[in-house]
């Protein structure tokens, strides 16, 4: 084999991968969100997860991808750990479906009518390119310009192969070439060599297409073939473990499950084979094609997800022992801002509003600590405020940073009034837990001069601290549930709550000029009171946003938006502030 071949090799194996990626990213350019939305609700019971993995992996071409997919969505929560085994399962038998397409074309000369010679896969292959390349210069609709890169890469995988193919035509005859097949007829050698052919190049498919390729001079066995091909079976498992340790714990038993399924199921096979290699007869040792390469590749497969169905279990207590639980950690839901999602913004979208109802989550968390100890004398661990208030921040540095990889074009109408909402939504919930920490500030200071206010300034804080916890609530509420609706109700709490600041600070002023408090205590006061009306503001545009996401308001002016919302919703807002002046206000005066 001259430096030729082998230049000729790799240029035919760089158009094989191009094809197959060129395929499969249009075949899930024309599924859209459909694929990724299959995975996450099809997959209630082994047999839907079976059948949702091998379609999902058939259309993109690749069980390393649909194998990512699911440890991402295992990642983020979206899927369990029982739906991940069957479609883990599924994707292997998908991905036989590259070699079952590979054998439709012949090495053999075309003969026949002129028909079934374009027929031919080896003709038929530069038809479609050529059919692509029309569709994507000429059409403007995207669609079809997808549809014409699909055919591109269908054309240019088999162009690929067929290259390969005759690169290496010329080692038929080669002595060393015999020679080294005859040595992976040792199954641990072949399994060996087809573990490693696969990881580097990270695609059972494609290896599987190389030893069809070289299939075709005729020196590859049975007994040669057989290993390898249980050993690409394997390989295949290490881009999802790759993918797997930027995850958290479930994400790496996900990819675990998948080692697992390839592993046990190519020993189990290979000890079955070889205990009853004798029925092979001269068989074994004769020369095996591309269509018994692809045949053994899929029966495989199928036998291997057959005999697991009913100790699916058992891969997921295999993956547990292997990747043991820890406690619990705060800031974990920051493993849902995974980039395997960007390609899927609509859902890596979603990963990002799960975090921002966390931010809510946790900052109303540290205002009811913090008022706890301010009103009610409860302590509570510092640490974990300032746990939750880290986490806070980091969410915002989080998700400002995961949200600009997002690609705004490929989201619908729909999605980038969502991509709006929450680029604003960011802000005003990271303020909350800087109101909260504010707070603290004060709870400390009191706590470490022995502060305590009158009774009365007491009972007018504890009124005040009710009305801001409720708006927390309220407004994390709103936005969980994209509730647009709620906005006059928060508008009219955080009215009365501006009320109630300037009430209280006037009957705090009254108090000290009649000596019932001092100036030591009166600074914590104004301070704690200008905080939860803060905190109401941020809550009240929290509100306003959902409410603009809601009405299709593209432009997020929420000064001007306000004014339109008191007009449209004035009899709501002041029927909830009427309610909310009876509850807080009414007993102050």
């Amino acid at each position: 084999m001259n430096l030729i071949s082998i230049i000729t090799l790799l240029g035919g194996l760089g158009l094989f991968l191009y094809g197959m990626t060129t395929m499969g990213n249009a075949l899930e350019k024309l599924a859209g969100e459909k694929l990724e939305r299959t995975l996450e609700v099809m997959t209630n019971n082994i047999f839907k997860a079976i059948l949702v993995g091998t379609v999902v992996t058939g259309i993109i071409q690749s069980s390393s991808a649909t194998t990512v997919m699911v440890v991402g969505f295992v990642n983020a929560g979206i899927m369990s750990l029982q739906q991940a085994v069957g479609v883990i399962m599924g994707a292997n038998i998908g991905t036989t479906v590259t070699a079952q397409i590979l054998r439709l074309d012949t090495t053999g000369a075309v003969s026949g009518s002129l028909v079934m010679q374009l027929l031919n896969p080896s003709t038929l292959s530069y038809i479609v390119v050529a059919v692509g390349v029309v569709m994507m210069m000429v059409s403007k609709r995207k669609k079809v310009i997808t549809a014409g890169e699909m055919l591109l890469g269908l054309g240019v995988l088999f162009i690929g192969m067929s290259v390969m193919e005759s690169s290496v035509t010329a080692l038929r005859d080669s002595p060393w070439f015999a020679q080294l097949f005859a040595s992976l007829q040792n199954p641990v050698l072949g399994i060996l060599a087809g573990t490693l052919v696969t990881a580097i190049i990270q695609s059972s498919s494609a290896s599987v297409g190389i030893l069809q390729a070289v299939a075709s001079t005729g020196a590859v066995t049975y007994a040669a073939a057989i290993p390898i091909i249980l050993g690409q079976n394997i390989g295949t498992c290490v881009t999802a473990l790759l993918s797997s340790l930027s995850g958290n714990r479930n994400a790496k038993r996900a990819a675990m499950i998948h080692f697992y399924f390839n592993l046990i199921g190519s020993l189990v096979f290979i000890v079955l084979v070889y205990l009853f290699r004798p029925m092979f007869g001269e068989l074994w040792y004769s020369a095996i094609d591309k269509a018994a390469i692809a045949n053994f590749h899929t029966m495989f497969n199928i036998v291997v997800t057959l005999f697991f169905i009913p100790f699916n279990k058992l891969l997921i207590v295999l993956a547990e022992k292997t990747i043991r639980s820890a406690g619990p950690v705060v800031g974990e839901d920051l493993d849902l801002l995974d980039e395997r999602f960007y390609s899927s913004p609509a859902v890596a979208l979603e990963q990002c509003d799960k975090v921002i109802n966390s931010m809510g989550v946790y900052a109303l968390i540290n205002i009811q600590m913090v008022c706890g100890g301010i009103l009610d004398k409860k302590s509570f661990p510092i640490e974990n405020f300032s746990d939750n208030e880290e986490y806070i921040d980091r969410c915002e540095a989080r998700l400002n940073n995961y949200m600009i990889g997002i690609k705004q074009d490929e989201l619908s109408e729909q999605g980038r009034r969502s991509y709006a909402e929450m680029m604003h939504a960011i802000g005003d919930f990271e303020r909350l837990g800087d109101y909260a920490q504010n707070l603290l500030d004060q709870y400390q200071l009191m706590t470490e001069k022995q502060l305590t206010f009158s009774a009365d300034a007491q009972a007018e804080l504890d009124i005040m601290r009710r009305a801001t916890e409720e708006i927390v609530g309220l407004t994390n509420d709103a936005y969980a549930a994209s509730d647009g609706e709620a906005a006059p109700r928060i508008e009219a709490l955080e009215d009365v709550i501006d009320s109630l600041k300037e009430t209280l600070k006037n009957k705090h002023i009254s108090r000290l000029q009649n000596g019932q408090c001092t100036v030591t205590t009166g600074v914590p006061f104004l301070d704690i009171i200008h905080n939860f009306e803060k905190i109401s503001d941020h809550c009240a545009n929290i509100a306003i946003y959902v409410t603009m996401y809601n009405d299709a308001n593209s432009t997020f002016d929420i000064h001007e938006y306000r004014k339109v919302l008191s007009q449209v919703g004035g009899e709501q807002f002041a029927h909830w502030q009427k309610h909310y002046e009876d509850l807080y206000l009414a007993p102050l005066m």
